[in-house]
């Protein structure tokens, strides 16, 4: 008969299984106890600096051309066409060189119009006062022939006026006289206000008929000088630009025909970062590198307003330049602000805007970590800038851009 027997109970498949999730919980605590992932940048990648103590230049700088001091445009002074050219650009000129000819035949027709309608102004004033002195004339005549007529009508009445007393003449005929005389005196009054009142607007009229002449005649003038202005002509030595123009080209009044520079003339026109140029001063001391020699020189105008982010600053040049510096050609120019004494200064971050509150990573001894430190920086030029708070001398810091890690208060330099 089959005995019955009840297995021994295990207890070593529980152990295992406690075991284990006791091993992921010390696990997991272990990994939250640990600190983030820390970064990690190649030493090679990265530009670093020492924080010093000492004296610095203020600088700024910009890109630009050398442009002439002195240019002299040429534009059309009338609407024509090309019929003839006598050089080209890049060659020097004397002035009132012929450079090239111009035709319009409705320009000449209107200078002819004009010319004549001068013309017949000035006949219009001829007759005019010829016209005006031959009425006043006829006018001084009428005055003295009333006068005469005045003369005798007042005889005649006193001469009548003494026959009636004596009984010779009637009262009637006396009065007739007397009558006729007041009449004459009168009719002399009239003729006499006639005569100032031509004489008076003769001026008036003259001047006003002058005017117009003087008027025409410049119209007329200003028509010869487009006329003329056909014939383009340097209007002074140097050399001639940009004269592009080809013959049978159709050329609007106002075009640019060319231009005439001085090459032994020129300046620097730099273009400053406006967050930069708020320093620039005029008489400020300046650089210009045309990559083939330095040329001093100093700030003599700055632009009011910016354009396209930076502000244009033209430099005279004071020194003799070098060989190969022709007009356009680019250059960078350095301009010295100021210059600070016994200050702490290390090289520009590059994710400096400028003076303010801002931080850097700072190395640490063994040049294996940095870790970010917040810093006051205070005036700043091209390549340097003042610290105000936050380093010593002798710290070393990251000037390159580290914006991939810029949640990361530690990285590891490898």
């Amino acid at each position: 008969m089959d005995i019955v027997r009840t297995p021994k109970k295990s207890y070593r498949k529980q152990i295992l299984i406690g075991s284990a999730v006791a091993g992921v919980v010390i696990v997991t605590a272990a990994l939250t106890r640990l600190d983030p992932a820390v970064p990690t940048v190649e030493r090679a990648a990265v530009l670093l600096d020492t924080v010093k103590q000492g004296d610095i230049v203020r600088e700024v700088r910009g890109p630009g051309t050398l442009v002439p001091e002195h240019i002299r445009w040429i534009t059309a002074q009338a609407s024509a066409r090309v019929e003839r050219l006598h050089t080209e650009s890049g060659r020097n000129v004397g002035s009132s060189e012929l450079l090239l000819e111009l035709s319009n035949p409705d320009l000449q027709i209107q200078t002819m119009q004009a010319e004549q309608q001068a013309r017949q102004a000035e006949i219009d004033l001829i007759n005019l006062r010829t016209n005006l002195r031959s009425a006043i004339l006829t006018q001084e005549g009428t005055v003295a022939s009333t006068r005469t007529q005045l003369v005798s009508s007042s005889q005649e009445a006193r001469a009548a006026d003494s026959l009636v007393r004596l009984g010779l003449v009637p009262p009637f005929e006396a009065t007739n006289r007397k009558t006729a005389a007041e009449e004459f005196t009168t009719r002399y009054r009239v003729e006499q206000e006639r005569l100032a009142l031509m004489q008076s607007a003769i001026d008036s009229q003259i001047a006003v008929q002058a005017s117009r002449v003087v008027q025409l005649r410049a119209i007329a003038e200003n028509q010869q000088a487009r006329l003329r202005s056909l014939q383009v002509r340097a209007p002074e030595e140097g050399v001639l630009q940009e004269l592009t123009l080809q013959l049978g080209q159709w050329v609007p009044e106002g075009t640019t025909l060319a231009k005439v520079v001085q090459p032994g003339k020129l300046k620097a026109v730099l273009r400053i970062p406006e967050s930069q140029a708020k320093d620039v001063q005029i008489g400020q001391k300046a650089t210009v590198d045309t990559r083939n020699g330095i040329v001093p020189g100093h700030v003599i105008r700055k632009d009011p307003s910016a354009q396209g982010g930076s502000v244009i600053i033209d430099v005279a040049l004071d020194g003799p330049l070098p060989a190969g510096a022709v007009p356009d050609l680019s250059i960078d120019g350095t301009i010295v602000i100021d210059r600070l004494t016994n200050v702490l200064y290390a090289g520009r971050p590059a994710s400096s805007a400028g003076t303010g509150n801002t931080s850097v990573f700072r190395v640490d001894a063994d040049g294996k970590t940095a870790v970010r430190v917040p810093v006051v920086l205070g005036r700043s030029s091209v390549n340097s800038i003042e610290i105000l708070n936050g380093l010593a001398v002798g710290d070393r810091i990251i000037l390159s851009d580290l914006s991939s890690v810029s949640t990361a208060e530690k990285i590891r330099i490898r």
